[in-house]
């Protein structure tokens, strides 16, 4: 028998620390309903389960942001609906004007109501907006992140709805004049609207009857076609006047041109009485330029050291060009006001910024004409509409699939990192059972060495 060491009470204190170290974690693990709490409880399964959890956020995250996404495209929509029964009223007047029984004064009325409507549909275009962003005027290209992990996109462009996108409005913008070498063909004291051609339109040369592909043309008051163009600069004009579903029949003349100094592919083109003929382009404008007329003037200007600059009708300097194409502002250089095809340098010319003129349905064959330019606009709005609705289905449907996934991800996770109660108990009671017989044999085993007292008595 030996005193200096009882093995069997060291024995039964290790037993003890074990059993209450065992019964210390099952109580974490009860308390937080976790299985692993620490690394130490399940190092591979901690990292597996924190992999979960960054792809469990990442799903949620991403339903949030289809949600988001379908909020914008539903702002969209549903300014274009207003847009198409902008659209719709307006085709209804073209079809009235269309009526003969409408007198020039009655006609007069509908293009007042026309002109706002088309004035409407850019103001939509240019006010529609979520959280800041323009969605209506072209600008709009959207990336919305659908997925947990990188590249996991949908990408979203919104196209222009404005009236003169549309081709049923004015276009913003400034108006210059183009001279031109005077031919012959054209009406003295008349302006020829400058029309872009569908591709592929071509008229018969009659200088050796092939035919020849031709982009641009210019159109009278009535709508028909009096002279093309290939390349917007010289301009032929036919043997007879003609419309775009005709035109492929008609022939040019021979005699009979207009040559610009510049392409003119927009805009309008003014014969003066002796022949000459000026075409008004449209350039764009920019910021700070009120609607006017400015003039262009040199050097001889005292703030103008190089280039050319713009003077407002008060006489005030209010922009500037090097080159005669882009203009900034004369308060601040970092404005561009307007920016113009062709290089405005000659002094004294002049530039009316505003609208130009929009849909036409003046005249009965201009309203008829009319009815099939808004139906393309109405078609180009449905167009745009059923892409977004096609879109908003992609990302309910994403929702669904990302909240799938997240759900059953969710339960993978659980199953690594959450602890199973009732086993847990199980384990509990019985280290806590443990616990307690260990400490009873502890003291049992205290009481070993007390028998070599009687061997000393």
């Amino acid at each position: 028998m030996i005193i200096n060491h009882n093995i069997s009470a060291i024995n039964a204190h290790r037993q003890l620390g074990a059993n209450q170290s065992a019964t210390q974690n099952s109580l974490e693990k009860l308390s937080s309903g976790l299985g692993i709490n620490k690394a130490g409880d399940d190092a591979a399964g901690l990292a597996i389960s924190e992999k979960m959890r960054g792809q469990i956020q990442g799903l949620e995250q991403a339903q949030s942001n289809a949600q988001d996404g379908i909020s914008l495209i539903q702002t969209a929509e549903g300014a274009m609906n207003e847009s198409h029964a902008i659209l719709q009223r307006m085709r209804e007047l073209a079809v009235q004007s269309s009526n003969d029984t409408n007198t020039d004064t009655d006609r007069a009325e509908l293009q007042k109501e026309v002109d706002q409507l088309a004035n409407a549909l850019t103001d939509i275009s240019e006010n529609t907006e979520f959280n800041t962003k323009n969605l209506l005027n072209g600008e709009f290209e959207g990336t919305f992140h659908v997925g947990a992990n990188e590249g996991q996109n949908l990408s979203v462009e919104i196209n222009d709805m404005s009236a003169s996108a549309l081709n049923v409005g004015g276009v913003e913008g400034a108006s210059y004049a183009i001279a031109s070498t005077a031919g012959a063909g054209l009406t003295n004291d008349t302006t020829y609207n400058v029309t872009k051609l569908d591709e592929g339109s071509t008229v018969r040369n009659n200088a050796n009857s092939a035919d020849v592909a031709v982009n641009y043309a210019l159109q009278d008051d009535s709508g028909d076609i009096v002279a093309v163009s290939a390349d917007g600069k010289d301009y032929q004009t036919l043997s007879a006047s003609s419309s775009k579903e005709d035109l492929a029949t008609a022939t040019q003349s021979t005699d009979a041109a207009y040559a610009f100094a510049d392409a003119v592919v927009s805009g309008s083109v003014e014969v003066n009485g002796s022949g000459v003929a000026n075409a008004t382009a449209t350039a764009t404008t920019g910021v700070d330029l009120a609607d006017g007329t400015y003039t262009v003037v040199g050097t001889e200007h005292a703030a103008i050291s190089t280039g050319n600059g713009l003077l407002n009708d008060k006489g005030d300097l209010v922009a500037t060009s090097d080159d005669g194409q882009d203009w900034k502002s004369y308060s601040d250089a970092n404005k561009t006001v307007l920016t113009t095809g062709t290089a405005l340098q000659t002094a004294g010319a002049e530039i009316t910024v505003g609208s130009g003129e929009g849909l036409n349905i003046s005249t009965q064959k201009s309203a008829d004409a009319a009815i099939t330019t808004i139906q393309s606009a109405i078609d180009t709005v449905s167009a745009e509409r059923s892409k977004l609705g096609a879109v908003q289905n992609r990302l309910d449907h994403t929702i669904n699939n990302l909240g799938t996934s997240a759900e059953n991800l969710t339960a993978a996770e659980s199953r690594i990192r959450d602890v199973d109660m009732a086993k847990e108990m199980m384990e509990f009671t019985k280290n806590n059972i443990l616990s307690q017989a260990a400490q009873s044999m502890l003291a049992q085993a205290q009481q070993m060495p007390q028998g070599v007292l009687q061997l000393l008595q």
